[in-house]
């Protein structure tokens, strides 16, 4: 495998952001089948971290951030084969140096993921609260 490249000034287009999504195994728990909802979210956020193998995307960071205050990612998926190897760590060091020490970035974790966060450093929040999705 290639070095990896990380990138923040690529956008990706539907095609391969559902592609990372399917390869990371996050396709059950996003709305993969649906491109144009798919296009909507990657319109809305205003911060997208890449990782390459090549010219291969092997993982993508998706945020929402006001760049003072609070940060929300809302996608942390690396290909299953690039799993293990640093890639989504490194995914959210660079959203956490991008939006800078004073933002709080928080996250809703897949559940298989639950186990990762603590491991680079996150903290388990007790005190949140969410409406679900009907759709």
């Amino acid at each position: 495998m290639a070095e990896i490249q990380y990138r923040t000034d690529l956008r990706v287009d539907v095609a391969a952001f559902k592609d990372i999504l399917e390869r990371s195994g996050l396709a059950a728990r996003r709305p993969v089948g649906d491109t144009q909802r798919l296009a909507k979210m990657l319109a809305a956020y205003n911060l997208i971290l890449t990782a390459w193998s090549g010219e291969v995307l092997v993982g993508i960071a998706t945020c929402w951030t006001d760049y003072a205050y609070s940060g929300y990612l809302a996608d942390l998926a690396v290909a299953a084969d690039c799993q293990h190897g640093g890639v989504g760590r490194k995914l959210v060091e660079l959203a956490r140096a991008t939006v800078g020490p004073q933002v709080t970035l928080l996250l809703l974790s897949a559940p298989a993921a639950v186990g990762f966060y603590p491991k680079i450093g996150m903290d388990r929040f007790q005190d949140c609260f969410i409406f679900r999705r009907s759709q």
